[in-house]
């Protein structure tokens, strides 16, 4: 799997307008990082001279301020592509995005567990002197189209656009997981608006009790709250109907504490709620799963402490959420050592390769029928001038020709316009449950490796203790006979 982000490159705001510029090149050119050099190329323009010449052209054409450059970086999944292949791809994604209008210099990066290539390239037309414009969209409808095309030539995985970019929007909504960690901030904002609800006789004073409670207030169009520790404000009405500004006011009349306690009873809303199992305690330990049960029973305490001052420990929040999702690894599975950890994961890397000949697979079946779908795709963009024929509207009548045309060549293949369109969803349906299953598996893949990674070091800090203990034991008994 193959993801492909775009940043810009701005003036500096300084005399020196390109540093940024020089300074993001030099930086991707890094000899350590690419193999003394090997893994980097120029396009339109020599990697070690690639800003000068970068400069020359703006100079040429008199725009040299403002936007400088783009940078593209293209991050493959772990494990999945060599830093040859993953330089291949890159060089074909630069000739078929950028053509050879741009300089361009590219660089694959293979120190770190994701190999990953950069791509920076001026913001100015060498040819015509006009500048890049990316319009909002283009990632979508342009540029991870091309890379994910291109994985799939090379037998990689690829990312479902549109699920990913609902994603992202869910994620930006929810203030970004990945930055604050699986702790769902909207659960503490909830249990103290129900708190002040409870205990305000009007709505300044339900204000000013979570002013109180460390919050920033504000009310525009929307009310809206953030909490100590966040940076970005939520509004109330998005945690549900039961928290827009007018049910507040109609709550803070209706409810106390009795009415919570009934609501809500058996929860207690002064701790954080962290993961628990019922097998827990039941499940007989032994082996691996010792260690990280161990882990879990010392980060146990994170429950006694106060919901309201969980941003100050939400690092330690979110380890314990893996830490627990690593020991329901080992019990699911029934891995009791480190042997039988290791062949679990061999068996994930069968199953993740299993996925990537079905992808294979399904994309030489899918591409047999672009032909089909290219019919289907003429045919939809002619519908609305074949509706009109058919309302009595002659203009469209050359529209009617090619569409019957289009439909009988269509009908010579054996489908309909129908049967097209349920092909391709298959298809895409196919293509869908792969890559949800992929996804799960490499997700599973990358955590059996870091237990390895942590037991091994385990291991080895535990013989190293014993190596040290007994060297001690001989040096003092030595000491002793002396």
């Amino acid at each position: 799997m193959a993801i492909t982000k775009i940043l810009t490159i701005n003036d500096s705001g300084v005399k020196f307008s390109g540093k940024h510029l020089e300074q993001a090149v030099s930086y991707i050119l890094d000899r350590e990082k690419t193999q003394d050099g090997r893994l980097v190329t120029g396009i339109n323009c020599q990697p070690g001279k690639a800003y000068g010449q970068m400069a020359a052209t703006k100079q040429k054409y008199g725009k040299t301020d403002k936007r400088q450059g783009y940078h593209l970086i293209i991050s493959f999944e772990e494990g999945e592509v060599s830093p040859d292949t993953a330089f291949e791809i890159i060089r074909r994604f630069v000739d078929e995005y950028l053509g050879q209008e741009y300089e361009a210099v590219l660089a694959v990066h293979d120190n770190t567990a994701h190999v990953h290539g950069h791509i920076i390239f001026n913001s100015v037309n060498y040819l015509n002197g006009r500048k890049y414009r990316y319009e909002k969209g283009d990632w979508a409808k342009k540029i991870q189209p091309i890379t994910n095309r291109l994985c799939e030539e090379y037998g990689l995985s690829t990312i479902d656009i549109e699920e990913h970019g609902r994603k992202r929007n869910e994620r930006y909504k929810d203030w970004n997981e990945f930055r604050d960690g699986k702790f769902i901030w909207r659960e503490m904002i909830q249990r103290d608006v129900d708190a002040c609800v409870m205990q305000a006789d009007s709505f300044e004073g339900f204000l000013d009790l979570m002013v109180e409670k460390g919050y920033d207030i504000k009310q525009n169009k929307y009310l809206a709250v953030r909490p100590k520790g966040m940076q970005r404000f939520c509004r109330c009405k998005s945690m549900g109907d039961n928290y827009t500004e007018e049910r507040i006011r109609e709550r803070i009349h209706s409810e106390n504490m009795e009415t919570y306690a009934k609501r809500d009873r058996g929860q207690n809303p002064h701790t954080i709620e962290l993961p628990k199992d019922e097998f827990l305690r039941r499940t007989k330990l032994t082996g691996i799963q010792k260690t990280y049960y161990a882990k879990i029973c010392r980060l146990r305490h994170l429950e006694r402490l106060p919901y309201s001052r969980a941003w100050e420990y939400r690092e330690e929040i979110r380890k314990m959420q893996e830490v627990h999702e690593k020991y329901l690894f080992l019990v699911k599975n029934g891995i009791h050592s480190l042997t039988e950890l290791a062949a679990v994961r061999d068996n994930l890397k069968e199953k993740a390769a299993e996925c990537r000949k079905e992808r294979r697979e399904l994309y030489r079946e899918k591409k047999q029928m672009e032909p089909l779908f290219s019919l289907a795709d003429k045919m939809s963009e002619l519908a609305p001038a074949e509706k009109s024929y058919q309302a009595g509207d002659d203009f469209f009548e050359k529209e009617h020709l090619r569409y019957q045309a289009l439909e009988e060549q269509l009908r010579s293949e054996g489908y309909s316009l129908e049967e097209t369109e349920i092909l391709r969803k298959k298809y895409k349906d196919k293509g869908s449950g792969i890559y949800q299953r992929q996804r799960e598996i490499s997700r599973r893949l990358k955590m059996s490796g870091e237990m390895i990674r942590e037991f091994t070091e385990s291991l080895e800090r535990t013989r190293n203790r014993q190596v040290e203990k007994t060297e001690q034991e001989i040096s003092r008994d030595s000491r002793s006979q002396e």
